[in-house]
């Protein structure tokens, strides 16, 4: 793994997961602005960590899928834990305990894992594997 291209990317996916979920509390639609800010962070966090993906395997990497989404989650949780948390979300009455605990928090995390899994097994895993039928 490339561990400046994946931290480079991971806290790009952080930067616009963190703006989707702050500009979705400005246009509030639902009752509960947190569930919609979720919603709305759950549907817009797709395409930067597909994109993230395909960015991070241009260069023919061997890395699973699987550890790169994980990578992508930590790095966005260490994010969180450092600049979210302290700047977002203690000023408004919340804790490190009530952000990290909420079940919102871990499906977004299972979703970034999951899309760049989804990523490697569609983008990279099945060219590699047809590309090595051919040259026998």
């Amino acid at each position: 793994m490339k561990q400046l291209r994946v931290v480079g990317i991971g806290t790009i996916i952080w930067i616009i997961g963190v703006s989707l979920y702050t500009l979705s509390s400005y246009i509030q639609i639902l009752k509960d602005p947190e569930l919609q800010a979720n919603i709305i962070l759950s549907i817009g966090i797709l395409p930067p960590v597909w994109f993230g993906s395909k960015l991070y395997y241009r260069k023919n990497s061997t890395t699973k899928g699987y550890w790169i989404g994980l990578a992508f989650f930590s790095i966005a949780t260490i994010l969180d834990a450092l600049i979210t948390v302290p700047i977002l979300i203690v000023p408004n009455g919340g804790t490190y305990h009530s952000f990290f605990t909420t079940i919102g928090f871990w499906l977004i995390g299972i979703e970034i894992v999951t899309t760049a899994t989804l990523y490697w097994y569609t983008s990279v895993f099945g060219k590699r594997n047809t590309t090595e039928i051919y040259k026998n």
